[in-house]
């Protein structure tokens, strides 16, 4: 079997192969310093983009202003990125579209607000799908993001630019938000720790608050637990929702063994063997540690598959009826690709549906919280086959071949969009052919800390693998 073309951005500079905590005791320790942390980034981020093609926008300049007299917080200096399809001060915000002319944002949104609150420093904004829709970001003339783990491969989506450049090693962390998997999708496709968090958990902008069902949550992809767990720590101190109980500092494995529910059988459509095969390992090392584990049938009623098709296209819908009052004359529906234009027209001859599809995700919402009145956690892949290679989801294509392609790959992670739960994807498994194909655990509502705890466990029983340091 070929090896797969790699790509990996590590080279012997300030950045090292640290991740984010180990950058800022770096810092710290005043054995690098901020301007220089950044230009490495910037660098590497140039270095690995035309094999990745994962920069939507460039602040290059603003990033080495900042880096001069960088603002306070725990990442104070630390490097990143932010999605396009959150508003940041200054920079466009294109939805992974091209469909209008872009134009500076007069200032940042919340979500942006929150996360730069706590010291990080972006260099621009990171490729995403369209409008986040497909899993894929394939874009018919913006061209495919790429995973750095295969360039034959996708990087998954939405947050594909972000996944593929903290995969690659170009930068520690980045900015990820999931409306039906696209944190822990790009997660598992690139090998990375990816959280969903608790609806509501962090700052939202306006556009993610008003929709009927708040499905999107922010956070971020990283190649270690403790730089996840150190961001939604460092956000609390930002933000904090009353509402929920706080996650505090989690910083090692916790002691309660836990009541695991795994299942392979994801809505509408089974895992395929060898996915299959490789959740079956992590049921055995779980039990390993003391953990009791036991299969149980997804939690979704019959029709979910099709009442989150029909919500989702709602969103397309909404996209493309309102495109021309948001962005003006330059607006071009014409430049949409197949999967928006055919969400949207599932949804308008489907309209008189959407009631009572709202009001049965709302039900489902409740049902599935119940579960975990049974199991502290639930265990299944994040996606039911091997990540695809270029063009398997090229949105030029037909949009029925499409949309059964995308479901039957998506068969997991929407249920968690659709409660509010919390779910994290960890890069526990490899493909035969080398590829990552990452475990998803979920719990209840608010219980990112017992997410966390067993994500460190697992970190230690099984280090997560890292693409060879060699030049892309």
């Amino acid at each position: 079997m070929t090896r797969p073309l790699q790509v990996s951005a590590v080279t012997d500079d300030a950045l090292g192969d640290l991740d984010a905590v180990g950058l800022v005791e770096a810092l710290h320790a005043g054995a690098v310093s901020v301007p220089e942390v950044v230009e490495a980034a910037i660098a590497r981020v140039e270095s690995v983009n035309p094999s990745l093609n994962a920069m939507a926008y460039r602040a290059y300049d603003r990033a080495r202003v900042e880096a001069a007299t960088p603002r306070d917080g725990f990442f104070s200096g630390i490097p990143t990125v932010i999605k396009d399809n959150v508003d940041v001060a200054g920079m466009p915000t294109q939805d992974g579209a091209d469909a209008w002319e872009p134009r500076p944002e007069k200032a940042d949104g919340d979500f942006a607000r929150m996360f730069l609150a706590t010291g990080l420093i972006p260099l621009g904004k990171s490729r995403l799908s369209e409008y986040g829709f497909s899993a894929a970001a394939e874009h018919p003339r913006l061209g495919a993001v790429r995973s750095p783990w295969s360039t034959e491969h996708v990087a998954g989506a939405s947050s594909a630019g972000s996944a593929a450049l903290v995969a690659s090693g170009a930068l520690p962390l980045a900015h990820a938000n999931d409306g039906g998997g696209s944190i822990r999708i790009p997660a598992s496709v690139n090998g990375l720790v990816g959280l969903k968090p608790t609806r509501d958990r962090l700052a939202q902008d306006k556009l993610m608050r008003d929709m009927p069902i708040r499905i999107v949550s922010d956070g971020v992809v990283t190649r270690s637990v403790r730089d996840t767990a150190a961001v939604f720590r460092e956000s609390e101190h930002v933000f904090r929702n009353l509402a929920l109980p706080p996650i505090g500092d989690i910083t090692r494995p916790g002691r309660k063994r836990l009541r695991i529910g795994f299942n392979t059988s994801g809505v509408g459509v089974s895992a395929a063997p060898e996915v299959a095969g490789l959740t079956l390992d992590v049921v055995t090392l779980l039990e390993q540690m003391g953990h009791h584990v036991e299969e149980v049938a997804a939690p979704v009623p019959d029709g979910f598959r099709e009442d989150f098709l029909l919500y989702w296209a709602l969103l397309a819908m909404a996209m493309v009826r309102t495109g021309r009052r948001l962005h003006g004359r330059s607006w071009d529906r014409d430049r949409l690709d197949n999967l928006t234009l055919g969400l949207s027209r599932h949804a308008t001859r489907n309209l008189h549906r959407v009631p009572g599809a709202i009001r049965r995700l709302r039900r489902a919402a409740r049902e599935s919280e119940q579960f975990y009145d049974t199991f502290d956690v639930t265990l299944s892949p994040v996606l039911a086959a091997e990540t695809p290679r270029i063009g398997h989801l090229d949105p030029t294509q037909d949009y029925d071949t499409i949309i059964e392609r995308l479901m039957d790959w998506v068969a997991f992670t929407p249920v968690q969009n659709i409660a509010g739960t919390p779910a994290i994807s960890l890069p526990l498994t490899q493909t035969a052919a080398g590829l990552p194909q990452g475990m998803m655990f979920g719990a209840g509502a608010g219980h990112e800390s017992v997410l966390l705890e067993l994500a460190y466990e697992l970190e230690e029983a099984r280090p997560f693998p890292r693409i060879a340091h060699h030049a892309g």
